[in-house]
């Protein structure tokens, strides 16, 4: 089955299309979703969390439980955030594909008008 990418309307690869549904899992707000209300992530909840070490450690546990529930293609390995100084942060996010085991980076910002 051939997916499509979201903003342009080509076919993308598997890859891609694993990178298109975390982007769209950790974007989503849980509760959004009229059919389904506990899809997504519970990273806007965390937006406005202190810039620390325990709030980047929040935003982390948030992307692996989000990632790990809805993602079944992929494990979550580790995520970096990543400050932008503009009330933005990037998502720095690495996972592990189920089928052969390589790595995959996903980055997505976050906060903002992303």
């Amino acid at each position: 089955m051939a997916t499509v990418d979201s903003t342009t309307g080509t076919v993308i690869d598997d890859l891609a299309d694993i990178r298109q549904s975390i982007a769209t899992i950790l974007t989503t707000p849980i509760g959004t979703r009229v059919m389904r209300r506990d899809f997504g992530s519970l990273l806007f909840d965390l937006v406005d969390s202190p810039a620390t070490p325990k709030g980047a450690l929040r935003l982390i546990a948030a992307t692996a439980d989000a990632i790990e529930r809805w993602e079944t293609r992929v494990s979550f390995v580790s995520a970096t955030v990543i400050p932008a100084g503009d009330g933005r942060a990037q998502l720095a996010t690495v996972c592990e594909l189920r089928k052969d085991g390589r790595p995959l980076e996903i980055p997505v910002t976050i906060g903002g008008m992303a």
